[in-house]
């Protein structure tokens, strides 16, 4: 039972983080009305970010290079932490700016063009940083591992896992505790009265798909030196954000949070015991929770049903 812990502790941690990217997905989809296929490759563009400040992979003159890497690492992660998920805001902006022409069409034009928005991103980082794989360095606080119960314990889960539960908290309380929320949660639920209010509905949705998208950058970062940093990383992380809507319930903050951990955990201990059935397992909880509760774990109640 104790050899288990280490995977339960991995498969939090991955749970966490999935569920980070979640929320910034569904915040999206809520006030939208629009899948966003890009999500994952902003997810990338994160990571990517946060390795050009971390390991000096800069494009400055070779004086300003080095003299930004005489700083020291753990100072270097920190602005990587706060401009790297600004930076993709940025470009989850001029995404938005790009989507907003299909607002109240057909959705497939929605969905054709954030298709479209993956490819062009995914293309783009390989063009700028190749194909090959990078790792992103940590500060040495936060790196290695400990001993406890004869066991060998990574640091940096413990950080990534305490971290993403921070990233949650203060997420659940800017959409619960401020008019800020409050105007996103109207958004999501009627657009038309928020507009009827005097709210400008087209600056609030560039704001929501903004915070989405650093929120898929926060992820990407705290999540890269468990993954690696490649361009297809987008992939890997979109399927799963959309699977956990589907499975906690689309528009339930709290059913994305257990959706997400519930998915981390099953990956993780299976990745350990059958590494085989890792990405099957979640498909495989999909179906069954989906065939007993069309909702989803905490979805609201539909009409139609019984």
């Amino acid at each position: 039972m104790i050899d288990l812990l280490p995977h339960l502790l991995n498969g939090l941690t991955l749970g966490l983080l999935f569920a980070l990217i979640a929320l910034g997905f569904m915040l999206i989809v809520g006030l939208m009305e629009q899948i966003n296929l890009a999500h994952g490759s902003l997810f990338a563009l994160g990571a990517y970010f946060s390795f050009m400040l971390v390991a000096a992979h800069l494009p400055l003159p070779a004086e300003w290079v080095k003299a930004w890497t005489t700083i020291p690492l753990g100072w270097r992660y920190v602005t990587a932490l706060v401009f790297a998920p600004l930076l993709t805001a940025l470009v989850g902006m001029l995404l938005e700016f790009c989507v907003r022409r299909t607002y109240g069409k057909d959705p497939l034009y929605g969905l054709l063009l954030t298709f479209g928005a993956a490819m062009v991103i995914e293309e783009l980082i390989r063009l700028v940083w190749g194909t090959r794989d990078y790792v992103l360095p940590v500060p040495q606080a936060i790196s290695g591992g400990i001993i406890l119960w004869d066991l060998i314990w990574s640091t940096y889960r413990f950080y990534a896992a305490a971290f993403a539960v921070s990233a949650i908290a203060l997420v659940w309380l800017f959409i619960e505790r401020t008019p800020y929320g409050a105007i996103i949660k109207a958004g999501a639920h009627d657009s038309e009265i928020v507009r009827a209010l005097g709210i400008n509905l087209t600056r609030l949705r560039m704001f929501v798909f903004a915070f989405g998208a650093l929120l898929a950058a926060v992820a990407g970062i705290i999540l890269a030196p468990i993954w690696g940093i490649r361009p297809h990383m987008g992939v890997d992380a979109v399927v799963p954000a959309f699977l956990i809507i589907v499975l906690g319930g689309v528009g339930s903050f709290w059913g994305a949070v257990s959706a997400g951990i519930l998915i981390g955990m099953l990956v993780g201990l299976t990745g350990a015991y059958a590494s085989e059935w890792s990405l099957l397992s979640m498909y495989v909880l999909l179906i069954v929770v989906v065939t007993f509760r069309a909702r989803g774990l905490f979805g609201k109640k539909s009409l139609l049903e019984a």
